[in-house]
Order: C-alpha cells, then sequence, then structure tokens
C-alpha cells in the first residue's frame, strides 16, 4: 500500500488551534439559492410550458407540497443546512446535513414526500364527489387530485434516485455495497430508456439524472478508496469536524495534501502554519468524515414499511380512483 506519510514528527504546541471555515454556511443564503432554483424552474418551465402556464403552477405547488413533506420530516429529526432545490423541468430536492443517519428516521423522511400527497389526492376526490368545486383556470379538482396521485405514485417507483428507490435502497442495500451500486446501475439504465423511448417521444432533460448518478456513484467509489487509504493510517473517520482534536486535524491536513493534486501546493507541518487554500483543506476533511447508519429497524419494521410502500399502489385501485392525468 502507498505510504501516505509525511504525518506529524513532533508533538503540537499545546496552544495550537484547529482552524475553522471563515465563513459558516448561512441559513438566509441557503434560502436565498433555493428561492432562485424556483425562479429558474418555473422560468425554463414557462419557456416551454408558456400554453399550459395553469398546469406549470399545479404542477409547481404539487411539487412543493411533495417536499415540504420530506423538509418537515427532516427539520424534525433535527438535519442540519436544510434547503428546498429545484431542477428545472425534472423537479425538486430537499438538501440537509446529519452525522448519525438512522434507518428508521431516513424511511419515514422517505414516505413523508408521496404519501400525504397520495392521501390528499384521494381527499380531493372524495370531497369533489360530495360538493361543487372548481378551479383556477379550467382545471377541475379531479385533475388536480389525480396529478396529485398520479406523481407521488410515480415517485414511489422502485427506481433509484426516486424516493421509492431511495426507500428500498435504504431498508435493504445499504449494507451491501455491490448490489447497491448495481442497483444504480439498473435503475440508471431504466431511466434512460424511459426517457428515450417510454414517452410519446424522447425526453431528453431526463438523462441527467442517469448522469449524475453514474457519476456520483463513480465518485463514491474514489471516496472509498481514499477512506479505505486514511484509515489505514490509523485515523478515525467516523466523527464530526467539531469532534476531532487539533492533533487530527493537523495529520488528516498532511495526508489529504499528499493525495488531492489540487492541494499539493500546500506546504504540509510542521511548521503549524494557516494556508489561504485553508478553507479548501477543511471542507475537504469535512467530506471525508463518515456518516453513521444506525440499523435501527427491525424485520417487522422492514416489513411494516414495505406494507406501507405496496399498499400505497394498491389505494386508488382499491378505491377505483382513475388516474387521468390532465
Amino acid at each position: 500500500m502507498e505510504n501516505l506519510n509525511p504525518i506529524l514528527s513532533t508533538e503540537l504546541p499545546p496552544d495550537l488551534p484547529k482552524p475553522v471555515l471563515e465563513e459558516k454556511k448561512n441559513k438566509t443564503n441557503i434560502w436565498l439559492k433555493s428561492i432562485a432554483s424556483l425562479i429558474l424552474y418555473l422560468a425554463i418551465g414557462y419557456f416551454f410550458f408558456s400554453h399550459r402556464w395553469v398546469f406549470l403552477l399545479i404542477i409547481t405547488a404539487i411539487i412543493v407540497f411533495h417536499e415540504l413533506g420530506h423538509f418537515t420530516a427532516m427539520k424534525i429529526f433535527r438535519y442540519d443546512d436544510l434547503g428546498i432545490f429545484f431542477i428545472p423541468l425534472l423537479g425538486a430536492y430537499v438538501s440537509g446535513t446529519k452525522q448519525e443517519v438512522s434507518q428508521k428516521q431516513s424511511a419515514i423522511i422517505l414516505l413523508a414526500g408521496p404519501l400525504p400527497g397520495i392521501l390528499l389526492g384521494i381527499g380531493l376526490i372524495l370531497l369533489a364527489d360530495n360538493y361543487s368545486l372548481d378551479f383556477f383556470g379550467g382545471i377541475s379538482p379531479y385533475a388536480v387530485a389525480n396529478a396529485l396521485i398520479f406523481l407521488n405514485l410515480l415517485n414511489l417507483l422502485p427506481v433509484y434516485p426516486l424516493d421509492g428507490g431511495q426507500l428500498l435502497h435504504r431498508l435493504f442495500l445499504d449494507d451491501n455495497k455491490i448490489i447497491g451500486k448495481i442497483f444504480v446501475i439498473v435503475s440508471a439504465a431504466a431511466l434512460v430508456w424511459f426517457a428515450l423511448f417510454g414517452l410519446q417521444r424522447p425526453f431528453y432533460p431526463l438523462l441527467l439524472i442517469p448522469f449524475f448518478m453514474i457519476s456520483r456513484m463513480i465518485g463514491d467509489i474514489q471516496h472509498d478508496r481514499l477512506t479505505a487509504k486514511i484509515e489505514a493510517e490509523g485515523v478515525d473517520l467516523n466523527k464530526t469536524y467539531e469532534e476531532l482534536t487539533a492533533e487530527e486535524y493537523w495529520k488528516l491536513r498532511n495526508l489529504v495534501i499528499r493525495i488531492y493534486p489540487s492541494l499539493s501546493d500546500i506546504r504540509p507541518s510542521p511548521p503549524y502554519e494557516i494556508s489561504p487554500k485553508e478553507d479548501q483543506v477543511i471542507t475537504t476533511i469535512q467530506g471525508l468524515l463518515q456518516r453513521t447508519l444506525i440499523q435501527d429497524l427491525s424485520i417487522a419494521g422492514k416489513f411494516l414499511i414495505l406494507c406501507i410502500w405496496i399498499g400505497s399502489f394498491l389505494v386508488p385501485i382499491l378505491l377505483n380512483l382513475p388516474l387521468r392525468f390532465f
């Protein structure tokens, strides 16, 4: 194995601090980026669907309602740096960070997006059956309800990175990296087929999703190799940046300077000097620290969640709800 030294060769000065990022993430900045992504999403959507702008607004409202379900669940489970980001022509996602990731909490978060939308759609149909309702733009409540049900059931399909695919991955594949990667590759292939042949005509923007999926998987493989090399040097990566001691930081710093070409121009320690690129070093180290997955779901718990997932597809059939999408 490649020798990743040099590491610390002398004791650190007792008063040597651990560097911190000069600019911490600002909640206002995150929400400004979220709003900017929504504006861009609507602008590009209007360019393609200007003749059906009411359709665009309703779909956007459904997506926002869906993502707010994820957001609320993540907020309850105390995720940090939360934000909702929109991808033009494709949808949106909620971003957040947490050091310890619970399998049970992850399942609830993933279901908190589609289930409320499905239930709202069913409730809207039952309400329209008993009361006279009308939406603006000539859109019937049945069309809105069917869109709610259709889009959320679509999101529960067992294809990564949809909520259904992530749910199955988190329940059954997180502890088996090889099968997990096969699942991602099969999902990417399915999305490519759907984008090219599954609709009335090819929808090329959808190809961005499998591209990012494969790119992320390759990045994860490289990340795993790097962390394996670093852990072979006796560095514990199963902690947060705040939990790192100053000694661990400077040891990790020397290792990442040696590993990452973009940091190779930084002088290793000692001497213990802050580099102009120290923020980049800190960000790199934060990316290497491992999130801990807590396997806190029993077989019975997994079976219950699986029943809820399958039941979501059966509800419209049992209630004889026609899924006519606009």
